[in-house]
């Protein structure tokens, strides 16, 4: 690959943060924060690109407010859609390679068994819907572009208050509030800790002979199973209450089998990520740890 220089755009992000901690490349990583850059702005992008000059480009920043997408459609496609087409322009014009991070949400669920990186998308939600605009996006403007979907992220830069959050974040801290919890126990996806990705992306990178790799820690298990194993490991006993996705009533839709198989993954000999409840318990202990 060369001495690679890698620019990575949503740095402090959970996947970027991450991403940052375990660079495993024999080159320079530039690790950008949205303060350093928005791609929504892109004149500044290009220009930012430009006097850089890197060898790739990590795409880590994205509109994933799922639920507020159904009302906000034009804001999900700028930065999901356009702005992941003109990254994907820039880099095609620098002989850079785009490296960008899609859902598995991209999928309709009506499956039962894990979906590979062949088989066809068919989004049920705007936010899908827009993810899968930018796939197709960097894929037809870049031809380095390489896509990896991932699904139910979490990572420690979720835990740190300063705004983000996910499911484990929010399971924990509505266990602590004392409250009912619902959960959906009808929806089964791969739950990934942001940490395994990224180790794996650069693993990945090198050695990438496909557009698209679907990238999660294994095994499935419901949104309901997932959160009992959340308190299970946090020695906590909160009232948890399983409900069907029709009565948590959420305004977009999600598939109700979204767990992605590794095809690409395996063909490199790279499909090694450690299982789902094993990722979340170190997941659990490291946060506890940095408290």
């Amino acid at each position: 690959m060369g001495r690679p220089r890698v620019v990575l755009i949503g740095a402090a992000g959970q996947l970027g943060s991450d991403l940052v901690r375990a660079f495993d490349l024999d080159g320079e990583l530039v690790p950008l924060a949205h303060g350093d850059l928005d791609i929504l702005d892109a004149a500044r992008t290009e220009a930012v690109l430009r006097g850089l000059a890197p060898t790739h480009v990590i795409n880590t920043a994205a509109y994933n407010r799922v639920d507020q997408a159904e009302d906000d459609r034009e804001a999900a496609f700028a930065l999901n859609g356009r702005a992941v087409g003109d990254l994907a322009t820039v880099c095609q014009a620098l002989g850079a390679t785009l490296v960008h991070f899609s859902t598995d949400y991209v999928f309709d669920g009506r499956r039962s068994t894990p979906y590979i990186e062949s088989d066809a998308p068919n989004p049920l939600s705007v936010y899908g819907e827009s993810k899968l605009a930018g796939e197709r996006l960097a894929l037809a403007r870049c031809e380095r572009a390489v896509i990896f979907r991932v699904s139910g992220l979490y990572g420690v830069a979720g835990s740190s208050g300063k705004g983000s959050t996910n499911f484990v974040e929010t399971m924990l801290r509505l266990a602590r509030e004392g409250r009912t919890i619902r959960v959906v126990a009808d929806q089964v996806l791969g739950p990934s800790y942001t940490l395994d990705l990224a180790r794996k992306v650069w693993a990945v990178l090198p050695k990438a002979a496909h557009p698209i790799y679907h990238l999660t820690n294994t095994g499935e298990t419901s949104w309901y199973a997932f959160a009992r194993r959340v308190f299970e490991l946090a020695d906590l006993v909160p009232e948890l209450c399983p409900v069907t996705a029709a009565e948590y009533g959420a305004k977009a839709r999600r598939p109700t089998y979204s767990v992605l198989g590794h095809a690409n993954l395996r063909a490199l000999a790279e499909d090694d990520l450690r299982p789902w409840d094993a990722a979340l318990a170190a997941y659990v202990a490291e946060r506890s740890s940095s408290l």
